[in-house]
């Protein structure tokens, strides 16, 4: 009869040609990927990067036990030296000169202690629309605080529980802080020697202190300051000697 089917008409199964077309296809992107990683990992390892600088750091407290225990011989060591030589005496007395400023001896006194923390998220979540960024403390926000601290007029300064000195540098990975081969998670504590009313009113006056104190209203970041009548710095007992260095051009 026109206009109708003598039957329902079958239509044949894609699956005979489509499964050696996906073999095939799998074949070459398998030899795609062993050509590509070169018999290597195709992951990187910046993920593994927090987990190896904490590995780092128990191997460096390990060496820097190793590095007190033969300091202290030779200081021992100097000491039976002679003291009553003049030229040891005269050696001795530069070093102590320098010391304070290499950060090798203790320092105590008033100080000035400073507490950066991230924003606590309610529920954990940045609120909609806004940067992550913004809500956690960044390398900036430290060294802003260290070199108001500086400029204040600090005779000593420790960030978390090691000394500052020339040499120290503050760096940031992920959501954590590296400081001379240690990693730190907030909140960071930075605690400075010196006239506490001086080092008070240039944090006040710093622009980049005053920007991270404006954040800290707006998002809730963390940033406390409290004047500490006395405290204890310890002495900086890694190496200060530098290495690598760079001639300016004349």
């Amino acid at each position: 009869m026109a206009g109708t089917h003598a039957g329902r008409t079958r239509r044949p199964s894609p699956w005979p040609w489509l499964v050696p077309v996906a073999a095939l296809l799998a074949g070459a992107l398998f030899a795609s990927s062993v050509r590509a990683a070169d018999g290597h990992d195709l992951r990187t390892d910046y993920a593994r990067l927090p987990d190896l600088i904490r590995e780092q750091t128990r191997v460096n407290e390990q060496r820097q036990a190793a590095v007190d225990e033969l300091q202290s011989e030779v200081d021992a060591a100097t000491a039976a030296l002679g003291p009553g030589d003049s030229e040891t005496q005269a050696l001795e007395q530069q070093a102590g000169e320098v010391a304070m400023a290499a950060g090798r001896i203790p320092v105590e006194g008033p100080a000035v202690k400073v507490s950066l923390q991230d924003a606590k998220l309610v529920g954990g979540e940045v609120p909609a629309g806004q940067d992550p960024d913004d809500y956690v403390i960044h390398q900036q926000d430290v060294q802003a605080v260290v070199n108001a601290l500086w400029a204040g007029g600090a005779e000593a300064m420790m960030i978390q529980d090691q000394r500052v000195v020339s040499t120290s540098a503050v760096r940031c990975v992920g959501n954590t802080l590296i400081l001379q081969g240690r990693v730190y998670s907030p909140p960071y504590v930075i605690t400075a020697i010196g006239d506490t009313g001086q080092l008070m009113a240039t944090l006040d006056a710093d622009p980049q202190v005053a920007i991270l104190q404006q954040w800290s209203v707006a998002v809730g970041l963390g940033y406390q300051v409290e004047v500490l009548d006395t405290t204890v710095l310890p002495a900086f007992v890694g190496s200060i000697t530098p290495q690598h260095a760079t001639v300016p051009p004349t």
